[in-house]
């Protein structure tokens, strides 16, 4: 995740609201980092990790990517929030990848340049007993729940590298919003084809979300559409509720080869195309299921 420009605004990969931001950002380096404090953390802190961590896993057999299970099973974090010293010890000896802590959201130019040198930011604080069910900023248990685990995965691993390269370059080019999509529709909210157990999640705003983890999968709202390059990253997203388009990849080897070639043409053919809502459905979909976008419309009716 990262920060807008100057910390003015808050945002969600370009998704931005006007809230202030939490986190202490006072002992920062020049890299936004900070030491993680793993010490400071209080007994009620901890207990509310392993509440957290043992009601998503809870769910993980049925509707979590097996990739995803074993790699979580192998850091073997569900005591407490877990020591990064002691996690990245494990990825860089999987993966080559490790965690820095961070006080929150971060400027675009220093997460993406993290993600290019195989450093995962994750923020140090943990959520308020209020913000159990639900939480509009990442804080330790999305970032490490969701996020790391996957970086134990070889492929996974790469395709994030590379997704921080791309990145930066997209910053010079001014193509930030059609990169930040398919951040979003991947990292954060990606299904994944499971051969003959149907879809499963690997996006971890799904898997750190006790509501949105079962509704990715079978709730008859949403659509869910095979992964489409271009078309994702024409295609806008909720910030603010479940999403109503999830896309589906075959395998982690074919989100890394669709995204290893030059974005540049890509960019220049998307320039000037109009958005794609984030309920629709065109044509050209491949789609596995057409919501009923009963959630939107149920929600709509509430507020009248």
């Amino acid at each position: 995740m990262s920060t807008g420009d100057g910390f003015k605004e808050k945002t969600a990969n370009s998704g931005k609201t006007a809230k202030p931001l939490r986190g202490d950002y006072s002992a920062m380096r020049d890299d936004f980092t900070i030491d993680q404090g793993w010490s400071h953390y209080s007994a009620e802190e901890h207990d509310r990790w392993r509440r957290l961590y043992e009601r998503q896993s809870r769910l993980l057999p049925r509707y979590a990517a097996p990739e995803y299970m074993d790699c979580l099973s192998r850091l073997d974090a569900g005591d407490g929030i877990p020591d990064f010293e002691r996690a990245s010890a494990k990825l860089r000896q999987a993966t080559g990848w490790e965690i820095v802590a961070v006080p929150g959201l971060i400027p675009e130019d220093a997460f993406f340049g993290h993600l290019a040198s195989r450093r995962f930011p994750v923020t140090n604080w943990i959520r308020t007993e209020a913000e159990l069910d639900y939480l509009e900023e990442p804080d330790v248990f999305h970032d490490f729940f969701g996020h790391v685990p996957l970086l134990m995965h070889p492929v996974f691993a790469d395709y994030m590298e590379a997704y921080g390269k791309g990145g930066l370059r997209a910053m010079k080019l001014g193509t930030m919003d059609q990169l930040a999509r398919l951040y979003w529709y991947t990292v954060e909210f990606g299904l994944i084809r499971d051969g003959d157990n149907g879809l499963k999640v690997y996006g971890a705003g799904i898997l750190s979300s006790a509501g949105e983890t079962p509704y990715s999968i079978e709730d008859s709202s949403p659509n869910r559409v095979a992964f489409d390059l271009e078309r994702v990253m024409r295609t806008l997203y909720r910030i603010d509720d479940y999403q109503e388009t999830y896309f589906v990849i075959d395998s982690y080897d074919q989100l890394f080869t669709e995204t290893q070639q030059d974005f540049g043409p890509i960019y220049e053919r998307l320039k000037g195309q109009p958005a794609i809502a984030a309920d629709a459905v065109l044509p050209t979909d491949r789609i596995y299921t057409r919501g009923t976008g009963a959630r939107k419309l149920g929600k709509s009716q509430a507020a009248e």
